[in-house]
């Protein structure tokens, strides 16, 4: 299945946040509560409520960092 290229942007924010959101709730846990038997289940939970914040910031983020980056690389 290809995915038009207009819908990049997007497609890119959404795999980004939900990426690093997994990445970094399952960090945050671990280290805060340890493993144990409900790790997954808290893990998911804690994936689910928080990708609603970090997908639109990193789709209103993303085109000002670009634009930085730009300025500041040769």
């Amino acid at each position: 299945m290809r995915i038009p290229a207009r819908f990049a942007p997007i497609l890119f924010s959404a795999l980004l946040s939900a990426i690093m959101v997994c990445i970094v709730s399952a960090f945050v846990l671990m280290i805060s509560q340890g493993l144990h038997a409900g790790f997954v289940t808290q893990w998911l939970k804690s994936c689910a409520t928080t990708w609603p914040v970090a997908f639109p910031t990193v789709a209103v983020v993303a085109p000002w960092v670009r634009r930085m980056v730009g300025r500041m690389t040769v």
